[in-house]
């Protein structure tokens, strides 16, 4: 595992190229930076400056080399590198609330973005007129939608909202494609058809992810709880608390096998074998040793009394020192994954390795 520090400013969220050699990360901010690998150090090389709003996500295409950034003011812009300078293209969403949230399909032929006007936009490219239009799936969302997932059939697409639900819709586009087959999930297909609708998830949903065959979903909400529906179980969820602090980011690394961090600052490996055999595995940080330092007294009983404590240091002994907010995929395939990303509210970005 590898620590590297982009500052003081917290990371949001952040979106690798397909060689893995340049980093897309937005500092809490209106700009995101585009980072090179030389060596050991991690170079700025580009930055990307349109959006007026906070940057709330980004997703950058393996195959097509294209950036879809969304913020909270209201756009989303998909950006195309032409003669080593990325140049972006305005997306009509029409939408009336920020944006918080956007994902590439797997053919990257579209892509779906949520908001907080209580809808998911799916846009694809449309030849006639050269733009990106937008879709609305509107149906029985009540709030703010704060996280997306793709099915591997690039038709269907999860979400989980502020209205405590979990869904599964479909996103078929006719224009762009050929009709989809069935699944676990269903046949009936049209565009914003339900699928599956959770409605006791406890709290906000702040992640979801499929798993490589598609067949199960996973979310973490803001109860601290962990869930799994398993379509080939006849959508069985299997909902799991957990005693430690919520969740923000969950992230499938192989059939059976998820990785889940958030407020404690450290990913977890979490497991799942079929309907209510969802079970925490271990933690995935090791703990730094700390130094033991020569203290007086005085400092000693002073520690005691302001902080409870006996030692004279305000460091976490995890890698990130304040909330992960972002796993991302970093080497190897959904169905194996060797390596994943995370960015945290300190700044870091640490890069794990993960052992089958």
């Amino acid at each position: 595992m590898s620590l590297y520090s982009f500052g003081l400013e917290p990371l949001s969220c952040h979106a690798w190229n397909k060689d893995r050699s340049q980093i897309a990360v937005s500092p809490n901010n209106n700009v995101v930076n585009i980072y090179e690998k030389k060596g050991k150090e991690w170079v700025k090389i580009h930055d990307l400056t349109e959006h007026s709003g906070r940057i709330t996500g980004i997703d950058w295409a393996p195959e097509s080399n294209r950036i879809v950034t969304c913020a909270s003011d209201r756009n989303a812009y998909v950006w195309t590198l032409k003669d080593g300078v990325w140049k972006p293209t305005l997306v009509l969403v029409r939408i009336n609330r920020a944006a918080t949230c956007v994902k590439w399909s797997p053919l990257e032929n579209k892509f779906a973005l949520g908001s907080g006007a209580r809808l998911i936009s799916v846009c694809y490219f449309e030849k006639e007129n050269d733009w990106w239009l937008s879709k609305h799936i509107k149906k029985t969302i009540r709030s703010t939608v704060l996280s997306l997932d793709w099915h591997p059939n690039n038709i269907l697409l999860a979400t989980g909202s502020a209205d405590f639900y979990c869904r599964v819709f479909s996103a078929y586009i006719k224009d762009i494609e050929d009709k989809p087959g069935p699944t676990a999930w269903g046949s009936k297909m049209p565009f914003g058809e339900v699928l599956l609708e959770h409605k006791d998830c406890g709290g906000w949903v702040h992640s979801v992810s499929f798993s490589p065959s598609g067949d199960q979903l996973a979310w973490v909400s803001h109860n601290s709880t962990i869930a799994v529906a398993d379509a080939a179980q006849g959508k069985e969820v299997t909902q799991v608390p957990l005693d430690r602090l919520p969740l923000l980011s969950v992230l499938y690394v192989s059939p059976t096998e998820m990785v889940a961090a958030g407020h404690d600052c450290c990913p977890y490996q979490y497991t799942y074998k079929g309907p209510g055999a969802l079970e925490f595995v271990k933690k995935l940080d090791i703990p730094k040793q700390s130094s033991k330092s020569s203290m007086s007294a005085m400092q000693h009983f002073r520690n005691l009394d302001k902080r409870a404590t006996e030692e004279d240091s305000n460091e976490l002994n995890t890698l990130h020192q304040n909330s992960i907010t972002q796993l991302c995929v970093v080497s190897g395939e959904k169905d194996k994954v060797e390596k994943y990303s995370s960015v945290g509210l300190d700044g870091a970005m640490v890069i794990w390795d993960f052992k089958h």
